[in-house]
């Protein structure tokens, strides 16, 4: 693709969420929303083979079905009391369209079905793209109108999302998709805890998106995509080994690590709130979350599986790529705990 297209594409999908989260008119939201939509489209056909072609038409059809249902959301919501913000005097019915079409954008389950196949037939980059900076326009909107929201939905949606995260990466062996599953339960945290404290989803976003995009430079640095092609990493890339170890177990949400700050914060807020049975629920489906987390450290690290090239065995390091940003962003992850009381408060 030509280089100035790039730009231009790239410096448009930038764009799109920056004009959502800065507006607070509702049309607005949804214009930054659909010239991020419009502007990814291209990126993901630019491999020109059916797996892209079939994920670039899913995406535009998920995407473009939610943007209608929360044009027509906005659209009554204005015929009704004459502005362009939903207020407290707002039809449920007109939220609850929002909360759908949010759902879908974001990829929360039961509306989860296109992601995985979508970030599976498109180039790991533009899955990253995907899967941290497509998120935060939508999330932006949930967290300006999360006092009109049902909460018994949005509760739904959120252990909902946590069990298929959990459950749907357990049978993967495609890292994009597992990626995709790991991406659906942590937007099921995320959601969880927005009717009760949103600041922690903005700290859940800002750790997930933290974590993700290390573990996505070192997939593209190793050429992972399937769980057997991380089996050769421990003879190529030793060093991104260990750090990818360490990006997987803090994305469980192990302690010490820097991901276990937003499961105990969340955990500790619905406790504070007498909600009991749900953060009980979401601890024990993160427990699978990081079962296929350590699964995948095993095939890296302990494992080699059949082959007849015996030219495997032969130790060759290859030249570092991202050598400065990927141990960076792996010590954020890491010792990010010690500064948990100043980002809670």
């Amino acid at each position: 693709m030509n280089p100035i297209t790039l730009i231009i594409i790239y410096f448009t999908i930038f764009m799109g969420p920056a004009i959502t989260m800065s507006s607070s008119n509702l049309l607005l939201m949804w214009v930054g929303l659909e010239v991020s939509l419009l502007a990814i489209i291209p990126l993901l056909t630019n491999k020109k083979s059916p797996r892209s072609t079939e994920a670039a038409t899913k995406y535009f059809l998920t995407q473009a079905t939610a943007s209608m249902i929360m044009l027509l959301a906005i659209v009554l919501n204005f015929k009704q009391s004459g502005m362009w913000m939903f207020q407290q005097q707002t039809n449920n019915t007109l939220l609850n369209m929002m909360l759908i079409s949010l759902a879908m954008k974001l990829g929360l389950a039961p509306f989860h079905y296109w992601l995985p196949e979508v970030t599976q037939g498109i180039p790991m980059h533009i899955g990253l793209i995907l899967l941290t900076w497509q998120k935060i326009a939508p999330l932006s909107i949930l967290y300006q109108i999360y006092q009109l929201l049902n909460p018994t939905i949005t509760t739904i949606l959120a252990i909902a999302s946590v069990f298929i995260g959990a459950w749907g990466g357990l049978n993967q062996t495609q890292t994009r998709k597992i990626m995709a599953y790991s991406s659906i339960a942590h937007m099921g945290w995320m959601v969880a805890i927005l009717p009760y404290n949103p600041n922690l989803t903005l700290l859940n976003l800002m750790i997930y998106i933290l974590l993700t995009i290390p573990m996505f430079i070192s997939l593209m640095t190793n050429s992972a995509t399937t769980i057997n092609s991380f089996s050769l990493a421990w003879n190529k890339t030793p060093m991104i080994l260990a750090m990818t170890s360490i990006i997987l177990l803090s994305m469980g949400g192990l302690p010490p690590l820097t991901g276990f700050l937003p499961k105990w914060a969340i955990i500790s807020e619905l406790l504070k709130n007498n909600c009991s049975i749900l953060p009980t629920l979401m601890a024990m489906m993160a427990l699978l979350n990081l079962f296929f987390y350590t699964r995948l450290i095993y095939s890296m690290s302990l494992t080699m599986f059949p082959t007849n090239n015996n030219s495997k065995m032969i130790s060759h390091h290859t030249n570092l790529k991202h050598n400065l940003i990927l141990p960076t962003l792996t010590v954020l992850s890491t010792l990010t705990l010690p500064l948990s009381p100043q980002l809670i408060t």
